[in-house]
């Protein structure tokens, strides 16, 4: 079974256990910023069974129907996971305001104090394992994982000081503050967390509306403005894209008259040549480059 696949296969598990605990010990102590950490949870475990799902595609060859591969399912579950947080994240953020106007909750420290030390030390140390295996494997997948596993952290963490800051003012003359507490921090949480998702949808979505980079539009145009130099091509064209992990490129090359008579061989070599330049080689990239005489076909 494929390191990928093994990972996300732990996230899952990881995450349906932190998601059902937050979910259900949120209810029961009354705190919004508990139920809030559940659900964000949750919806990690989803996008990862998803993930899942989606790094195995990946791994099957082109079919008839997908002849150019699987790639472009891979920004459409990022797009979806992004929406879907940032719908949380308005969501929570709605939700907590309302409970600053209404006079916030009184809360028992001493228990959710517990939770938030246990899913911290949970979430860090599986932000620990998806580290380590991803500095070998640079998955997409396993990084959107990674980077969901800190913001677990960051949220149980944040939690922890909130409640523990709520702790300590029992019984001072800051005592009635201690209501506002669970509201507050949801509030600041959100606001902090929803510029993470945000971006990801923008990502994403540029894929999937094959909106070219325009670094990568820069390395192939400049490649092939040296090679027009080298062999004296009268003109090109290109066409380059990133899907996913795959990568896109399309070259039309306008020859010269003084090369009408190279042969299929020659221009194999220059075809290699320009291909190992590009780099990237392997089952994720897709290259196709063409020769013509005629104008009109660039």
């Amino acid at each position: 079974m494929a390191t990928e696949q093994r990972a996300l296969q732990v996230t899952i598990v990881a995450t349906v256990l932190l998601a059902g605990t937050g979910i259900a010990f949120g209810l029961f102590a009354g705190s919004q910023s508990i139920v809030f950490d559940g659900l964000f949870n949750a919806i990690d475990s989803c996008m990862a069974g998803l993930s899942l799902l989606v790094s195995r595609l990946l791994l099957k060859q082109p079919g008839r129907r997908f002849q150019r591969g699987y790639w472009h399912i891979e920004p459409m579950v990022l797009a979806l996971y992004g929406s879907v947080l940032v719908s949380l994240c308005v969501y929570a953020l709605i939700n907590s305001v309302d409970g600053l106007m209404r006079g916030g909750q009184v809360l028992a420290f001493d228990e959710v104090i517990v939770y938030a030390w246990v899913t911290a030390s949970g979430s860090g140390l599986m932000y620990g394992y998806l580290r380590r295996c991803n500095r070998r494997l640079r998955s997409e997948l396993i990084q959107i994982d990674l980077h969901s596993w800190l913001m677990s952290t960051a949220i149980s963490l944040a939690l922890l000081l909130a409640f523990s800051t709520g702790y300590l003012l029992q019984g001072s003359q800051y005592e009635a503050l201690t209501p506002y507490i669970d509201p507050l921090i949801l509030t600041l949480l959100t606001l902090v967390l929803i510029p993470a998702p945000c971006r990801t949808v923008w990502k994403a979505a540029k894929q999937i509306l094959r909106i070219t980079p325009t670094t990568l539009d820069s390395e192939i145009a400049g490649l092939m403005a040296g090679m027009s130099q080298r062999y004296g091509f009268e003109s090109f064209s290109h066409c380059v894209s990133r899907v996913g992990r795959g990568l896109f490129v399309e070259i039309h090359i306008l020859l010269p008259v003084s090369m009408n008579h190279w042969p299929v061989s020659e221009l194999d070599g220059v075809r290699a040549e320009i291909a190992a330049a590009i780099g990237s080689e392997g089952p994720n990239r897709w290259l196709a480059i063409g020769f013509t005489r005629d104008r009109r076909w660039l």
